[in-house]
């Protein structure tokens, strides 16, 4: 898969000063811990190389960190192993992957990932079925598609590259696109705060799985 070797080439600069847990990772990191609790079992959603995940189990009973890169995912290994924690599991697996079980998670982080999967309805649908009745679902995610100037001017070579194959490619939410698509994936927003990184815009969001068990429908525009 092409975007899974363009990962595993990635995974070694990953956790340099400057990639890994910058300002904002630390900012999300802290509200993050605000909806964890002892008793929490969580699924880190295209973890990388595990820093976050490795950050909040402390504050919870289990974190399984996923991605699609094996490199990311052994050197997540490593670390966990290295701190000696214990209740941290990292494993190459999709979120389609059968092997997570509907309504199993209290809590799924989806940090900078939404914009990069193919088809973000049908993620987001799975992170509802995965989810117990209540449970919390945490993302950061850019917002590409905001119309101002600057983020026009430099998202023109974002999209090339995108076109090119040089980078995954990218869904350009705005703001109001990208509450609307978590909402209509059956989520009721409890939280929301800019991560903002001028000119670009990053959407930290927390929301809550109904109580009632309805099956996942995606709402379709006219």
């Amino acid at each position: 898969m092409k975007s899974e070797t363009m990962w595993n080439q990635l995974a070694k600069n990953w956790d340099k000063p400057g990639v890994s847990l910058g300002e904002n990772d630390l900012k999300i990191i802290d509200w993050t811990k605000k909806y964890l609790d002892g008793n929490a079992v969580v699924l880190d959603y295209g973890c990388a190389t595990g820093s976050i995940a490795l950050e909040i189990s402390s504050k919870v009973k289990e974190v399984r960190g996923i991605d699609i890169s094996s490199n990311m995912i052994e050197i997540a290994r490593t670390k966990a192993e290295e701190h000696g924690i214990k209740n941290i599991a990292f494993t190459k697996a999709a979120i389609f992957d059968e092997s997570l079980r509907k309504e199993s998670f209290d809590v799924i982080l989806s940090l900078s990932i939404l914009h990069l999967v193919e088809d973000s309805v049908q993620v987001m649908g799975r992170i509802n079925q995965l989810l117990k009745p209540g449970g919390i679902f945490i993302s950061a995610t850019p917002c590409l598609g905001e119309k101002t100037f600057l983020s026009v001017l430099m998202n023109i070579p974002i999209f090339v590259l995108s076109r090119l194959g040089l980078i995954p490619s990218i869904k350009f939410f705005s703001g109001s696109s990208l509450t609307a698509a978590i909402t209509n994936a059956g989520f009721q927003i409890i939280e929301q705060e800019d991560l903002s990184v001028r000119p670009l815009r990053e959407c930290f969001i927390v929301a809550m799985k109904a109580w009632k068990d309805d099956a996942f429908v995606p709402h379709h525009s006219a």
